[in-house]
């Protein structure tokens, strides 16, 4: 089927096309004030996901980078922190199902490397993706309630959990 995306491991080689699809999203779409130089994450991919345990995800289709999704792995803590989970607006949705493919490749990770718990942080302006979260069994968790652990992003407002031994 021509509408069908695949989800794979990114890497450092894939840098240029993920910073191409987060930042307009951050900054044209969101109007989130956050530049590159914040995220330097996004110029190393390997070192600080990869680096920790876990991983970042991509969605395409037709070889087109359509959606992230990433982790930064606690491993002492058998838990994970997402990062940058972002989709191109003409393909969210549930019709394709890319953020729900990313989030289950994620939470399907987090399974198989004995975590128990993701936190994420994102802002109060993307309802769409509170809502998401909030779907898929995320309680929120006010900032004071984190753990020491998460690595928090200067930006973020809202912050969520979830057990992943309940779901």
């Amino acid at each position: 089927m021509q509408n069908e995306f695949k989800i794979e491991r990114l890497d450092n080689q894939n840098c240029e096309a993920i910073i191409g699809l987060i930042l307009p999203i951050q900054q044209i779409e969101f109007n989130v004030d956050i530049d590159l130089a914040a995220q330097p994450d996004l110029l190393d991919i390997e070192t600080n996901y990869d680096g920790t345990g876990g991983a970042f995800w991509g969605a395409k289709l037709n070889g087109e980078l359509i959606g992230t999704i990433a982790l930064i792995a606690q491993s002492e803590h058998h838990s994970g922190a997402i990062r940058k989970m972002f989709v191109k607006k003409e393909f969210r949705g549930k019709e394709l199902g890319v953020a729900q493919a990313l989030f289950k490749t994620l939470l399907d990770y987090c399974r198989d490397n004995n975590l128990n718990g993701v936190y994420l942080g994102t802002k109060d302006i993307l309802q769409a993706a509170c809502r998401f979260y909030e779907r898929n069994g995320f309680k929120q968790v006010a900032m004071e309630n984190l753990p020491v652990y998460f690595p928090r992003m200067a930006v973020d407002n809202v912050f969520y959990g979830l057990d992943l031994k309940s779901v």
